[in-house]
């Protein structure tokens, strides 16, 4: 199907458009790519026509005709507006479209739509991502440069006149993603309802942010595989994304809606919010919620509670067959610490995915022994917790307490290691800092200095100017005690150094929190393994680097 993006500009350069359109680019860091020489790469395929100018000389007449009429002049102006108009790739097989016909399509849209504008009408064969579809560039100056007779998708009465600027509204928008379908429905071209919200709306934003964080994840996975680690998570994963994820696993079994809510918030931590009818959910590592209207129609209330319903009507008429109570093991033959069960039956548990949680120790829990019903509920919580915890030894393939303690060991090394990077670094920046700190007060200083060596009765100079000399001989004395007394630093090349060691801290936290929330995760298997099989396993730190337990 074929899709309408729309994007603002602000940038005043409007020959960064030509040479994109032009020229190839990376698409993640929309810089261009540059040959051996240092010289721009020309498109392998493209096809570029002008409205109301010439295409090599848009930028030029775009800002002629700003100065004439005296628009576009401040920086938080809107200079163009670009249009991409996307095919489906499976046009170029199944309906012959080409780049040549494309470009006549775009240049009939472009002057339909945008009467009396300078545009540039740009088709690319390549696809974005390697897919391969053929897309249409429209890139119009945001000011009108010819009258034109009036539209019915003009709202004002200057939109059809020139030294006006473009005004995108929400009619507009509308009018534009329907003369999309028409064209496309016209031609034979596969073609979606572009009016209809999407049942699961990803955002530009989002798909960036997922493809950035997959990059990362997938690098620092790399460095893990190096050091002998396995990676825990290969697929990364947006906030988004978590809650469609766990909304739709939640909704698939509940019965009720009280259910679903219970589900998300014990198994996921999400909360659901409820306003003028509307749900809305907090991520768990959120303060503001995101509405089900931007994770998609399958996300709002009218369609969660038609899923329930479903469910309700299926487990109706459905036969169940009753489960004998003999053969549902009691809780309280799992949650004894010194249990007699054998290890091969402690394994048989339930196989329950979910965050991981120590095992109360009912011996010396003083409530648990002071309330039955406390002791009771307790003892349930330990049954989930064994489960989850022999998920977890299934799904990571520990089939030895061995394989357990060396995985443990090596995780705790790395964490070690980068919590020792990160000190470092840390030290270093505030050495930096304090280095910058004097720098500053070095240079503020040093006119007034200056002119106190000049002047001919130093000592009143200097009365008159005490703080400032001080101040000054202070940084001086520090500075030259830094540097061994050779040349002082830069502040350029000290704030470099600054910008440098801030990049090498985040990086050193990413990987130490990894590391270190990793090895909590499996210090917590290691106990709750453990008490399942009925074990002594101390929880608390001795004081001793000797005796230390992590």
């Amino acid at each position: 199907m074929a899709i309408l993006k729309h994007i603002a500009s602000k940038n005043a350069d409007y020959g960064e458009a030509q040479r994109y359109l032009i020229f190839q680019y990376d698409e993640s860091t929309k810089k261009p790519l540059l040959d051996e020489n240092g010289h721009l790469q020309p498109r392998e395929e493209y096809y570029l026509d002008g409205i109301n100018c010439d295409p090599f000389t848009f930028d030029t007449e775009c800002m002629e005709l700003n100065a004439a009429y005296h628009k576009n002049q401040n920086y938080n102006e809107i200079k163009s507006h670009h249009y991409i108009l996307s095919f489906d790739p499976n046009d170029k097989d199944e309906h012959g479209l080409t780049g040549e016909r494309a470009q006549q399509l775009g240049l009939e849209y472009t002057k339909k739509n945008f009467p009396g504008h300078q545009a540039l009408v740009c088709t690319h064969t390549d696809g974005h991502n390697g897919s391969g579809n053929i897309h249409v560039h429209i890139v119009i100056n945001s000011l009108r440069k010819f009258d034109v007779e009036r539209q019915d998708f003009m709202e004002r009465p200057c939109d059809s006149l020139a030294g006006n600027k473009h005004h995108l509204t929400k009619k507009y928008l509308i009018h534009l993603k329907q003369e999309v379908m028409d064209m496309c429905r016209r031609e034979n071209l596969n073609q979606v309802d572009l009016l209809t919200p999407a049942e699961r709306k990803i955002t530009e934003k989002e798909y960036w942010a997922n493809r950035r964080g997959q990059e990362k994840l997938d690098t620092k996975n790399q460095r893990m595989i190096a050091d002998g680690v396995t990676p825990r998570n290969t697929k990364f994963q947006t906030q988004k994304q978590f809650l469609r994820d766990s909304i739709d696993s939640a909704v698939s079994s509940a019965h009720t809606l009280e259910e679903f809510q219970k589900i998300l918030s014990e198994k996921y931590g999400i909360l659901i919010k409820e306003s003028r009818g509307r749900f809305s959910y907090l991520h768990p590592e959120r303060t503001k919620p995101i509405t089900g209207r931007n994770l998609g129609t399958h996300y709002e209330k009218n369609y969660l509670l038609q899923v329930i319903g479903n469910n309700v009507k299926c487990h109706d008429e459905e036969v169940v067959t009753p489960v004998p109570k003999a053969a549902i093991p009691a809780p309280e033959m799992y949650a004894a610490q010194n249990s007699s069960i054998p290890h091969e039956t402690a394994f048989a548990i339930l196989f329950i995915k979910s965050d991981l949680h120590l095992v109360t120790d009912l011996q010396n829990c003083v409530k648990a022994q002071q309330n039955a019903a406390y002791a009771r509920k307790v003892k349930l919580s330990n049954l989930k917790e064994m489960a989850k915890t022999v998920a977890y030894v299934q799904e990571h393939g520990y089939d030895s307490l061995d394989a357990l303690e060396t995985s443990f060991s090596s995780v705790k090394e790395h964490t070690d290691t980068f919590r020792k990077n990160l000190k470092s670094t840390e030290r270093d920046l505030r050495e930096i800092n304090e280095q910058l700190h004097y720098t500053g007060q070095y240079l503020a200083n040093k006119a007034i200095y200056t002119k106190f060596c000049q002047s001919k009765n130093k000592g009143v100079f200097r009365k008159e100017h005490s703080a400032e000399i001080a101040l000054y001989e202070t940084a001086r004395k520090f500075l030259k005690e830094k540097s061994g007394n050779i040349k002082l630093p830069s502040m350029k090349l000290l704030k470099e150094k600054k910008e440098e060691l801030l990049k090498q801290k985040k990086s050193a936290q990413e990987q130490y929190q990894y590391y270190r929330d990793y090895q909590k995760e499996l210090n917590t298997v290691r106990s709750n393994i453990n008490s399942i099989l009925g074990k002594e396993y101390p929880h608390q730190k001795t004081h001793t680097k000797e005796q230390t337990l992590t």
